[in-house]
């Protein structure tokens, strides 16, 4: 098959496929998270071992854009990839380090194809990523879609082979978020105790510019219809798309500078500030309809549930996270879940 088009014919049900390698540099983690999720473990070592992760970490955003870039150079290469509709499930396990060099195993789940587009089918994959020494630092459960080599206009895409850089500029698009502190002493608080499940927060717009979108994806999402304006006119998104991993690290950037609006606001005052926690993952994530070069999404998140956690001291909590582009159409949203400090232990 090396030289031709991997069309969906061409995976099948128990396949497993391992590749890497993904060396994940200090001045890479700190770039990325100054850009998408600049929280102090992500930035500092001093921050990261006086936190919850023991140290300085990448972003799990991060994590998960260089593991797309390890699929789009080696899962995707010369394949008729379509995108993604989103991801079932995704674990963040073990903090990614300075020096950790991340490979991917891959286990096709099922295929099926689409009845609501001829010559598409869905590819439902498991992805495993690792660590040198085996030690296991991810996991995600998504589908693919991929041209049918049936369908006589199948695309031939093929994910673009551009370097990833030593240091990416990754801009961040960091107006201030519209979010009123006044009354909402609770969220400022930051303690699981005060939160209150059904509160919606607004957390921001972010405007996703070409000359980003480019940067984004060329580092971690090389498909042809991110980079490329004939490409991608001719694929399902009838336009340059923004990686939906760049639309989830906005999300991200949007929900950091939300945070730190309230956390300003706590300190002036004189509110006891609490530590903050990292996410173990999320579910349901989906990319409802393509994000183009130029649009602009307005994120919100409401909480859905909290529940004590089996790590004394803190708490489970699980927003609804979403996105909205100018049109007013929903164009992306998750479940994600995050460990908050309780201020006084329950019982």
């Amino acid at each position: 098959m090396q030289g031709e088009t991997k069309y969906y014919e061409d995976f099948h049900v128990g396949d497993v496929m391992e590749y890497g390698a993904y060396e994940m540099t200090r001045d890479e983690i700190v770039a990325f998270a100054t850009a998408y999720d600049p929280q102090p473990f992500h930035l500092d070592e001093e921050a990261g071992r006086a936190s919850i992760l023991g140290g300085l970490a990448a972003s799990g955003w991060h994590t998960a854009s260089a593991a797309m870039r390890l699929h789009a150079d080696h899962l995707l290469v010369g394949a008729a990839s379509l995108g993604s509709p989103g991801i079932e499930e995704l674990r963040w396990l073990k903090p990614v380090r300075p020096g950790d060099v991340l490979s991917a195993r891959i286990t096709i789940l099922d295929a099926r194809p689409l009845k609501s587009r001829p010559g598409v089918g869905l590819v439902r994959v498991r992805f495993e990523v690792s660590a040198q020494g085996g030690e296991l630092k991810m996991t995600q459960v998504a589908s693919l879609f991929i041209g049918r080599r049936d369908a006589a206009d199948a695309p031939a895409s093929a994910a673009a082979k551009a370097p990833v850089q030593a240091n990416p500029v990754l801009a961040a698009n960091l107006t201030p978020a519209p979010a009123d502190c006044a009354d909402d002493e609770g969220v400022m608080s930051g303690w699981y105790d005060d939160l209150v499940i059904g509160r919606r927060l607004e957390i921001g717009e972010y405007v996703f510019g070409r000359e980003e979108a480019l940067r984004f994806a060329a580092a971690y999402d090389p498909q042809p219809f991110h980079l490329d304006e004939a490409a991608a006119a001719q694929g399902l998104f009838g336009g340059l798309s923004v990686s939906g991993w760049h639309t989830a690290a906005a999300c991200m950037a949007r929900l950091v500078a939300t945070r730190r609006l309230y956390t300003d606001e706590a300190r002036r005052r004189g509110l006891p500030e609490a530590p903050k926690g990292p996410s173990p993952g999320f579910r349901d994530l989906k990319w409802l309809r393509p994000v183009l070069v130029g649009d602009t999404v307005s994120f919100s998140m409401t909480l859905a549930d909290k529940r004590p956690s089996s790590r004394a001291g803190w708490g489970m909590v699980f927003n609804a996270c979403e996105g909205v582009n100018q049109r007013g159409e929903k164009v992306y949203e998750y479940m994600s879940s995050s460990l908050w400090p309780f201020r006084r232990q329950p019982g």
